[in-house]
């Protein structure tokens, strides 16, 4: 878990402030985190957690967070790979949905991946706007 915090730290990092690299949740038991390597390094990470978003009337769901990928490695499908490992990690966790607050930047790639977005946009204070996605595993 916390070889997740350099890549989260480099990518998504705000200077001064912990929490945009380091996650409450991060140590819980029914959390994972995944990543991609390249020659023995890790260059783009995942983490999900078991936290249910009141917007959604299904009991058991995951939360995607802190998704990043190093400059030099984007756009070569890391990405998308981490999370077609994960969807059916959670679906054997027995939850039918994924969700996350997307960066506007990020919609385009959430969507090709069968995400929908719920509701407006919205800024989070100090890292930028952001809309709530979310994707039904079946």
């Amino acid at each position: 878990m916390k070889d997740t915090f350099k890549i989260r730290r480099s990518v998504l990092g705000i200077e001064g402030i912990d929490s945009s690299y380091n996650f409450t949740g991060d140590n819980e038991s029914d959390t994972f985190h995944l990543g991609a390597f390249v020659d023995n390094n890790l260059v783009s990470v995942a983490s999900f957690y078991f936290n249910p978003n009141p917007n959604f009337n299904i009991d058991n769901q995951y939360q995607l967070q802190g998704m990043a990928t190093l400059e030099n490695h984007r756009k070569q499908g890391f990405s998308r790979e981490l999370l077609n490992v994960a969807f059916p990690i959670i679906k054997q966790n027995f939850c039918n949905l994924v969700w996350c607050n997307a960066r506007i930047e990020a919609r385009a790639f959430y969507e090709k991946l069968g995400f929908e977005v719920f509701g407006d946009e919205f800024e989070v204070e100090g890292i930028g706007r952001h809309v709530l996605m979310f994707r039904e595993i079946n």
